[in-house]
């Protein structure tokens, strides 16, 4: 069923954007929700989620290759390592808050391209550094690509798939940051190896795999199509559409039968261009504030746990298990893959048991499980591949947690203010929690006491147990239900 368009004026042929304040009385929504898993949304998984496998790489490469960075021509010190990590957050945060506000005004489709076009021009960049402050600009200016891409791809991905699959796909797809880090891992094995490459030139061509990755992306998103909902609520509807009937034929070339979409799911929402930030402050702050604190929450925990404990892994092991820089990938290879394990099976969860008891158990066991993981450091009861099986436990249960954060604010938010409120959460979580944690840990593991760094890793794990509670007495049990009726449409008529 075409959507409807009620303009107060005579009939007459529907212009192709409906002025602000027309009525637009649409079935798009049920038409997406009711569809089967299919191709389509395998399509929208590999174009999209490639920027968690992106970030993956980033992160863990920037870790990896400490040693090649602390040998000349660069010669960082820990307190480098340390600041090149928060420029990379700082630009992340920068990045997620212009580009989410763009998102929702322009546009999901035309961000996902420019975020990733300045993406593969900054850290193809990076690897052509000559000193900490050139390298901490590219990195700003990498993790400015990153941080917007998550705006655009979190809110494209939750509008375009089903509301049956919604938790289980948004888990899997943040949770591919870890292929991303085994990926980083097994590159920095092999370009750090002196009968491979010249260590000294390995880690620029290591930064150039990520340009690579990115521009081949490029060609692959042409076949996403814009979100239908952002098109009809900013007046879009025939083209909305258009776009959900292409979809929709992809099944039925292929013979499957649809059944109709609820004819109750029915949605009238009154045409607006843009959504004027006080609106959005309103929502989020009166409207919506019990869904911001929850946000807020679970972002700033899961920001602080793992950007805190990952970022400075690589200098854990050199400086606590004397793990030569050029051996870290071993390590991190099997703790990436372990950590990517953990939204995969626990996903499905999310969709059955429900968000708000998975929620609430994620947090909660891993704040206990790294609480463990860091007094066993601190006693020195375990090795270095001891330490990295514990770790493995520690993110089988971490990563599924840090993935529902974004699942959390991109499903709980109206649409209108979607991207930005993934931005707004996403900048404070990663600017209170993310960027404090690697110049925290990196001071604490700078000054050699296990002591210290077991005292960041209870800062860690008291973050989480907070937000496990907060999650399970003030979350939304969003599990199978349309985004609409999660939160309703700031234009619903």
């Amino acid at each position: 069923m075409a959507s409807k368009v009620e303009t107060g004026r005579e009939a007459g042929a529907t212009p192709e954007r409906a002025p602000v304040g027309a009525v637009i009385d649409t079935d798009i929504s049920a038409r997406l929700d009711r569809l089967p898993w299919g191709r389509f949304h395998v399509l929208v998984i590999v174009a999209l989620g490639i920027t968690w496998v992106l970030d993956g790489l980033e992160v863990t490469l920037a870790g990896s290759l400490v040693g090649a960075l602390r040998q000349p021509p660069m010669s960082f010190t820990e307190f480098d390592v340390g600041l090149a990590a928060s420029s990379y957050l700082v630009g992340a945060v920068t990045g997620a808050v212009g580009f989410g506000w763009l998102t929702d005004r322009i546009g999901r489709k035309k961000l996902f391209f420019i975020t990733l076009a300045l993406y593969l021009c900054a850290t193809a960049a990076t690897g052509l550094s000559w000193n900490i402050y050139s390298f901490c600009i590219f990195r700003f200016l990498t993790g400015a690509g990153i941080g917007g891409e998550y705006t655009a791809i979190n809110s494209t991905i939750q509008e375009l798939v089903p509301a049956s699959a919604r938790g289980w796909t948004n888990l899997v797809i943040n949770g591919s940051f870890w292929i991303g880090a085994a990926l980083g891992s097994f590159l920095s094995i092999v370009l750090l190896r002196p009968e491979v490459i010249d260590p000294a030139w390995g880690w620029r061509v290591a930064f150039f795999v990520g340009g690579g990755i990115g521009l081949a992306i490029l060609f692959l998103r042409r076949w996403i199509p814009e979100s239908p909902r952002w098109l009809v609520t900013h007046g879009y509807a025939a083209e909305a559409d258009r776009v959900v009937t292409g979809i929709e034929k992809r099944f039925t070339d292929h013979g499957v039968t649809l059944p109709p979409p609820d004819g109750s799911k029915h949605n009238r929402l009154k045409v607006r261009h843009h959504t004027p930030l006080s609106e959005v402050a309103q929502a989020m702050f009166v409207t919506s504030r019990k869904q911001t604190l929850v946000g807020l929450c679970l972002m700033i925990g899961q920001a602080f746990f793992y950007n805190a404990l990952f970022f400075t892994y690589a200098l854990v092991l050199e400086r606590f298990y004397g793990v030569p820089g050029g051996h870290v990938g071993w390590y991190l290879l099997p703790f990436a893959l372990g950590s990517f394990l953990g939204p995969v099976v626990l996903g499905r969860f999310f969709d059955t048991v429900g968000r708000r008891p998975m929620i609430a158990f994620t947090y909660g066991i891993s704040a206990v499980l790294l609480a463990i993981a860091g007094y066993l450091f601190k006693i020195e009861a375990l090795g270095a591949t001891g330490q990295t099986a514990a770790w493995m436990v520690v993110f089988f249960f971490a990563s599924a947690a840090a993935s529902s954060a974004y699942l959390t604010v991109a499903e709980t938010f109206p649409l209108e203010i979607r991207a930005l409120a993934i931005a707004a959460f996403y900048a404070l979580g990663t600017g209170i929690g993310g960027v404090s944690g690697p110049l925290l840990f990196g001071t604490l593991v700078e000054s050699g006491s296990r002591g210290a760094v077991f005292a960041g890793y209870l800062l860690g794990a008291a973050l989480m147990l907070i937000a496990s509670v907060v999650g399970w007495i003030w979350g939304t049990a969003a599990e199978g239900k349309s985004l609409e009726d999660v939160s309703k449409p700031l234009a619903a008529a």
